[in-house]
């Protein structure tokens, strides 16, 4: 019977049940009486199970002796109780089979025991190997796949937007271009600017920054909707808290207004940390003993308290009132900088907040403007340690007040034609959030480093392979 760690460690495996088990070694130790322990781990569980193997194997001393870390085998034996205690089970070894062995295991990137996270970004096809990424990618498996079952259970559809785009969703510039130019013999106009009439679309086109403004189109006719991908910022920022490639989840709904958002961004927030703490709590555990932080407390704490909601207008009077130095200058109509927002959350709340209702001056054209004419129906949502976690708003949906912020930000309403026809035809309120996929795992985990929650990170001058 073939099986996988994390079968024997939820008990699903029989005692003296013969078993296979296929995986890496993770270590290995032998003894004077002839007796091999081997720890092999295959991926499934964070704890590896053991293996004893004996002399009376036919291939002990030639083979099982000169096993080192990272060796793959398969193993077939029988699983008895231990009678050591640091696990409470083992495999009694009948058959040890050697698939790989490690080249010059002096040399092997990961033969030492402990692995700073800035080596192991330098081995990124390597690390998986490691306790660190692994426990990273089963928490980022589980996150991704309860999302989708939990949007799926609330009637909401999937739809894949376009990861190449002509429309910066953003009004920013910080976009990869997509080009099929041969840069050394561009062709260019009169003028002198690139020609991309000849290029392969006809037209300039980007790596997305959002699906967010394809996503509303599928909202408008299927009412609920979302969209989980890869999106791209070709930012010149290579910080804690940035990547260049990074993964969003972004959700639109018809029907929607603000307060109906703020309910469904705490419930999915809610529920992802919920399935986390259920489904990786091994994980969660190694977390909080490597970074030394009460992490299943904050997280139980966050599932047991209502989520803070402030006025935009109220946090500039906390900002103001209180005794610390900022390097920026608090006033209305401020955007927000990193240490405004870990003020808010770090310092004076301690707590997940949900911030809404901004000045439009420093939010996106498409975000509903309020009776005030100051304010638009936005969010933002910050948690200690990250910051902003979630963007979102309610969407405009009154084509002549769209059209007077096309005007006021200098946005050519042309080229925004097929997203007025929405407004043209049946327009409904609707509203909208994204989520950084990346950053709420950065959460949950306690990682302070943004390029160790993807598996290849890619940031300004490092694409590795």
């Amino acid at each position: 019977m073939l099986v996988s760690v994390i079968d024997i460690h939820q008990k699903k495996i029989v005692i003296n049940s013969i078993i296979t088990i296929k995986g890496w070694v993770k270590s290995k130790r032998s003894s004077k009486l002839g007796i091999c322990f081997i720890h092999l781990y295959d991926g499934s569980h964070l704890s590896p199970v053991q293996i004893i193997a004996n002399k009376k194997l036919f291939n002990y001393e030639n083979e099982i002796l000169m096993l080192t870390t990272g060796c793959s085998i398969i193993v077939t034996g029988k699983l008895v109780d231990s009678f050591g205690k640091k696990q409470k089970v083992e495999i009694f070894a009948l058959n040890i089979k050697v698939i790989g062995w490690i080249e010059n295991p002096n040399q092997y990137p990961l033969s030492l025991k402990k692995h700073t996270n800035e080596y192991l970004r330098s081995v990124s096809h390597l690390r998986s190997r490691s306790n660190f990424i692994g426990s990273v990618s089963r928490i980022r498996n589980c996150l991704f796949q309860s999302l989708h079952a939990f949007l799926n259970s609330k009637k909401y559809y999937w739809v894949p937007t376009p990861i190449i785009t002509a429309i910066n969703a953003e009004g920013a510039g910080d976009m990869f271009k997509v080009s099929t130019f041969d840069f050394s013999k561009t062709p260019k106009k009169k003028s002198g600017e690139v020609d991309f009439s000849k290029d392969f679309f006809g037209k300039e086109t980007f790596l997305t920054v959002s699906g967010q403004l394809t996503l509303e189109t599928y909202a408008c006719s299927m009412s609920k909707v979302y969209t989980f991908g890869p999106t791209f910022r070709a930012e010149n920022s290579n910080t804690k808290r940035h990547l260049s490639e990074f993964w969003m989840l972004e959700v639109e709904a018809s029907f929607f207004d603000l307060s109906d958002l703020i309910k469904l961004v705490k419930k999915i927030f809610k529920h992802s940390i919920k399935v986390v703490l259920n489904s990786c709590i091994s994980e969660i555990m190694f977390f909080e003993k490597k970074y030394n932080l009460k992490i299943i407390n904050k997280l139980e704490k966050v599932l047991s308290e209502k989520i803070i909601e402030v006025e935009y207008s109220e946090i500039i009077q906390i900002l103001k009132k209180s005794k610390k130095s900022f390097s920026n200058s608090v006033f209305f109509g401020l955007d927000l900088n990193s240490e405004h927002e870990k003020y808010i959350v770090d310092t004076y709340f301690d707590s997940p907040v949900i911030i809404k209702n901004f000045p439009k001056e420093i939010k996106a054209f498409y975000m509903r403007l309020n009776k005030d004419n100051k304010t638009v129906a936005s969010i933002d949502m910050l948690v200690p340690g990250i910051g902003e976690i979630v963007g979102g708003s309610q969407r405009e949906e009154r084509i002549e007040i769209l059209d007077d912020r096309f005007f006021e930000l200098k946005l050519n309403k042309k080229n925004y034609w097929w997203y007025r026809d929405l407004r043209k035809y049946g327009t409904v309120p609707h509203s909208g959030f994204g989520l950084g996929f990346e950053r709420l795992l950065q959460y949950i985990t306690g990682i302070s480093n943004i390029k160790d929650a993807i598996p290849f990170p890619r940031t300004i001058r490092n694409s590795q392979f």
